[in-house]
């Protein structure tokens, strides 16, 4: 059979825990799902095609044009539940044009809400779970006219019915094909620190045994590669598609610390030349690690640290303490590896002060990069489930359902409105980028013209472009704007932040 996997274009939406301008720069990744997908289809006998329409900017005419040219038997779309409206869109003028072609669906928001997410009537099948076992037997049941009850992991309507089959235990990832990279445009995708072209990402291991508060992470058992499959797979992208910069996207790339320095010795023993980054948790590091991992060619570490306050982190259930975090700074930075620290703005008990200290403490860890996202009460995290039980009302449900309009979610843990959360963390973004001492440290170490358009264009919008902060809470107060910083003052605590 032949099948298109089609990665459409999103927007912006007002429930994200990044800011706009953030997301906007972030970066290009490869639709990494869906080449898993294509994988498991391919290795299973069939024909297939991924059209990245984001990273391509194909309107939806173009990718129609497309199709009639490749005339797939099955279209098959990732589904988040932030972007779900927003792929329906696509789904239904697919349909619309093409109303003989399947549409099939996965992604994350089928883990969540995996009945609700076919209801539309343009979607016949959705794969809840993995695509392991779901996609072949699918395909074999399309093909053969075979019934869709033994398909493991299925999701289809019957008579005006919504089926759900079984799916099993989860399969070794172990025994994943590799993702078919061949089928991307690798040459166009980047991150806001890429230094190297070409470009991808990894997933090394699925889940998190940890529990932290506002990480979905946790609900997915853990399930590592093995060290030959991941520095295999390394090797693939150096050889095959050109890749010289990998960023691993694991949860926590370190939890298991033997893994991780057998697979550093092993890319050294091969001599690959990739710069790489990963995800990882503050008190997984060592410096026998850390020496390792550089002589193995990271790069980037991105740490989650979330907050200056020692208060904040218990309440966060980080496990982890203020003193742990500047000693594995200080030990990323010794051994030449740069350092992202991740932050929340509007986490549980938030206040003025807490943000201060988090600021302050940033500032003292001379990391290279920040990221000051907004707490979210995100789907599958504790957050969620005390948010849902508390107002006895699922809004990322009824979002996609249609029953109720793009919003931002409320923050009842913290005494900040949703627009101060929103200027707050942009103010931290402005306050710890305008250093004189940080800006000249990061123009040397830029290595290409790209790479500097990139970061310079990045901050301008982010200081130039300066919504004004709502002011319903006639207790905070904006006073102007001094050489592009604004200075704001609590009254009834009598408290000015930095910024």
């Amino acid at each position: 059979m032949k099948i298109s996997l089609i990665f459409n274009p999103f927007s912006y939406k007002l429930h994200e825990e990044n800011l706009r301008i953030v997301q906007r720069y972030f970066g290009l990744f490869p639709p990494l799902s869906l080449t898993w997908v294509a994988a498991i289809a391919e290795k299973a006998g069939h024909e297939v095609e991924i059209i990245d329409a984001r990273t391509l900017r194909l309107t939806p005419q173009q990718v129609i044009a497309s199709l009639k040219q490749s005339k797939p038997d099955i279209v098959g779309c990732m589904m988040t539940t932030y972007m779900f409206r927003e792929t329906l869109k696509w789904i239904q003028y697919i349909k619309e044009t093409l109303p003989k072609v399947k549409v099939m669906v996965g992604g994350y928001n089928l883990r969540v809400y995996p009945k609700e997410s076919v209801m539309p009537e343009e979607i016949d099948f959705g794969c809840y779970n993995s695509a392991y076992y779901t996609v072949p037997g699918l395909l074999a049941a399309l093909e053969n006219n075979t019934s869709f009850d033994d398909v493991p992991g299925l999701i289809f309507k019957r008579n005006g019915s919504v089926i759900q089959t079984d799916y099993g235990e989860d399969p070794d990832f172990d025994n994943y094909p590799n993702p078919a990279r061949h089928l991307l445009p690798n040459e166009l995708y980047a991150e806001f620190p890429t230094e190297r072209k070409n470009f991808t990402v990894m997933v090394t291991s699925k889940g998190c045994p940890r529990g932290c508060l506002f990480c979905e992470a946790g609900q997915t058992r853990y399930n590592p590669r093995s060290v030959k499959r991941v520095v295999d797979e390394i090797q693939e992208c150096y050889d095959i598609h050109g890749i010289r910069e990998i960023d691993i996207f694991d949860y926590e790339f370190l939890i298991n610390r033997r893994r991780v320095l057998e697979i550093c010795k092993e890319i050294q023993r091969r001599k690959i030349d990739i710069l790489w980054a990963c995800r990882a948790r503050i008190d997984s590091v060592d410096d026998e690690l850390l020496r390792e991992m550089a002589a193995a060619g990271c790069g980037r570490i991105y740490y989650g640290i979330e907050s200056g306050d020692q208060e904040m982190l218990d309440r966060l259930n980080k496990g982890i303490t203020l003193e742990q975090i500047r000693e594995s700074i200080w030990l990323t930075r010794k051994h030449g590896i740069r350092s992202l620290g991740f932050f929340l703005i509007g986490s549980p008990g938030e206040t003025y002060q807490t943000i201060n200290k988090t600021l302050k403490f940033a500032n003292s860890l001379k990391l290279d990069y920040v990221q000051f996202s907004k707490t979210t009460a995100k789907p599958l995290t504790q957050l969620w489930r005390d948010l849902v039980r508390d107002t006895s009302y699922d809004y990322w449900r009824e979002y996609i359902l249609g029953n109720t309009e793009e919003k931002v979610l409320p923050r009842p843990w913290t005494e900040f409105s949703n627009d101060e959360i929103d200027e707050l963390a942009r103010r931290a973004y402005i306050k710890y980028h305008s250093r004189p001492g940080f800006l000249l440290r990061h123009s040397l170490q830029v290595r290409s013209w790209s790479e500097f358009k990139r970061k310079f264009l990045a901050y301008l919008e982010m200081v130039f472009n300066q919504e004004k902060i709502s002011t319903a809470d006639p207790s905070f107060k904006c006073y102007g704007e001094d050489k592009g910083k604004l200075k704001w003052y609590k009254k009834a605590s009598k408290w000015s932040a930095p910024f």
